[in-house]
């Protein structure tokens, strides 16, 4: 088929998703941080993933504190708990990793994870020679409204990239919406945690790794 590009979603496509007790945990250490002892078991889930702007919103007045301080806080935690699982060896590059090798196009990465997490990640792994852009999110309040499924990083990697014809490979609904409101194609990656899901939108491709994400480049 061929594409001028391939961008990739990270976590659940290129490494192991983290744990979500280690979520958890940085959660709970950024409530400390910002000296809210005793949060509810509600709220630190809230704060671990997935986190929207009226959620954070409403944690924040709920303890007084302000929003912007608060998250970065929780950027902070989750970075130093996602460093710690990889230099554990508990988050890692998928088996078949090495098929980005195989890939002679322009290639990029857009990740909701935190920037400093991805950047600290392609280095130790020894990835980020492969990619030409790499967007993940900054530890501010202004990323959640940006991130997927908004096309904003991806338009940016595109734009780095210079490429209209691109195609998008995620493991989540948010990616496949993210490449139909940038108009370009996507791939749903089959991962193990992703074997059976059902989506509610339809991607472009369906494949089991990245193998498949390589034929679908030509």
């Amino acid at each position: 088929m061929g594409y001028e590009s391939v961008i990739f979603d990270n976590d659940g496509v290129l490494l192991t998703l983290t744990d979500m007790d280690a979520h958890y945990a940085g959660a709970r250490r950024a409530f400390e941080t910002v000296g809210v002892a005793s949060p509810t078991t509600a709220h630190v889930e809230a704060m671990s993933i997935g986190v929207t702007v009226p959620e954070l919103t409403a944690v924040c007045e709920t303890y007084d504190i302000d929003p912007e301080r608060f998250f970065r806080a929780r950027d902070e935690a989750m970075a130093e708990t996602q460093r710690s699982l990889i230099l554990a060896g508990e988050k890692q590059p998928y088996g078949d990793i090495a098929a980005l090798d195989r890939l002679d196009c322009p290639l990029g990465v857009v990740s909701s994870n935190q920037r400093e997490t991805v950047a600290f990640a392609f280095e130790h792994f020894g990835l980020a020679r492969h990619f030409d852009s790499v967007w993940a999110r900054e530890p501010t309040v202004e990323s959640l409204r940006r991130k997927k499924p908004r096309p904003y990083y991806l338009e940016r990697a595109m734009d780095d990239l210079g490429v209209d014809n691109a195609l998008f490979v995620g493991d989540n609904e948010s990616d496949i919406e993210a490449a139909h409101r940038a108009g370009v194609d996507s791939a749903f990656i089959r991962r193990p945690h992703r074997v059976d899901a059902e989506l509610g939108v339809d991607p472009d491709h369906d494949v089991r790794g990245l193998d498949d994400v390589v034929d679908l480049a030509g």
